[in-house]
């Protein structure tokens, strides 16, 4: 997990406290700045996500090429076997 998605959350939950403890105390600088905070963990954690999606789909195509070659491999050894018994 992204160091991005932790931080995130961390930053969307205390905000959405501290708007809460804006609209109880009628502290309407505390509210906007609680949702300003909230709005930035949402596009963090958002971001942390994407990073992670493109890590696992770089992952993928690695072991996706990785294994053609290995398969590649396996069926030069089959083929020169058969031409050594052809021989």
């Amino acid at each position: 997990m992204d160091k991005d998605r932790v931080v995130g959350t961390i930053n969307d939950l205390a905000g959405g406290a501290k708007r809460k403890v804006g609209n109880l105390t009628g502290d309407t600088r505390t509210q906007v700045e609680g949702a300003v905070q909230q709005a930035k963990g949402k596009v963090q954690n958002t971001w942390g996500k994407v990073k992670d999606a493109a890590r696992d789909t770089q992952a993928s195509v690695k072991a996706s090429h990785q294994s053609k070659l290995n398969a590649e491999r396996e069926n030069r050894k089959i083929e020169a076997a058969e031409n050594r018994i052809l021989l």
